[in-house]
């Protein structure tokens, strides 16, 4: 694996952890509130922001299967697709 798609990983896994730290904090938080209308503001917060989008079997398969090949890193950077583009383009 090059440095930029290790560079990209790791970014990616420390994105997700810094969020699952922060579910884990705000859950926190939210079980100490005792006020009804302050949760029932955090309530509307979250279902302002919360879009539930329904996928086909079909879209969700190649999002898992997109997601393994990340892990794996089979996948070009953009710099490697403007490379791959050029080269192309000079070969019509």
């Amino acid at each position: 694996m090059s440095f930029k798609a290790f560079r990209i990983f790791y970014e990616h896994k420390k994105g997700i952890m810094i969020t699952i730290q922060l579910k884990t904090l705000l859950v926190s938080r939210i079980l100490e509130i005792n006020d009804g209308s302050f949760l029932k503001a955090i309530k509307t917060i979250l279902d302002t922001k919360s879009e539930t989008i329904m996928l086909t079997e079909e879209p969700r398969t190649e999002i898992v299967e997109s997601k393994k090949q990340i892990e794996q890193g089979l996948f070009f950077d953009q710099e490697e697709m403007d490379h791959e583009f050029e080269k192309w383009q000079s070969e019509k």
